[in-house]
């Protein structure tokens, strides 16, 4: 195996299936002085990026009227857990379009039943 992939195979994290139109609650570590704590950021997920060891996705949410969003390495060693709390049926890949949208437009339909877990490769006999 080569050493990049040896090294990326140690550093990926088992976490959950997380698509753009999802609303999350990710667990984050934070740095004060000496002391760590766990920080809760909910909101939505807009984007994910690139693939691999350098997977990163954006959420989004409104905090006093005001929309944040907090970009999140996926593999990183200061998430400690990620919690899909609805699955988002979308229909785009990027919902950029959601910082234009305020209110109840700026819902997001629910994927009724959750998400079904992704297909095995099949045999086809002849």
């Amino acid at each position: 195996m080569n050493l990049i992939k040896k090294i990326e195979a140690e550093q990926t994290k088992e976490l959950p299936d997380v698509k753009a139109g999802d609303t999350v609650r990710v667990h984050f570590k934070i740095v004060e002085g000496k002391t760590e704590r766990i920080q809760q950021y909910e909101g939505l997920v807009i984007a994910m990026k690139n693939s691999g060891i350098g997977k990163s996705f954006i959420v989004r949410k409104n905090s006093y009227g005001v929309g944040v969003e907090r970009v999140f390495p996926l593999h990183s060693p200061r998430i400690e857990k990620i919690e899909v709390l609805r699955c988002g049926r979308v229909r785009r890949a990027k919902l950029y379009y959601i910082r234009d949208k305020i209110g109840k437009k700026a819902k997001i339909r629910e994927l009724l039943g959750g998400r079904k877990p992704p297909l095995k490769s099949r045999t086809v006999r002849a």
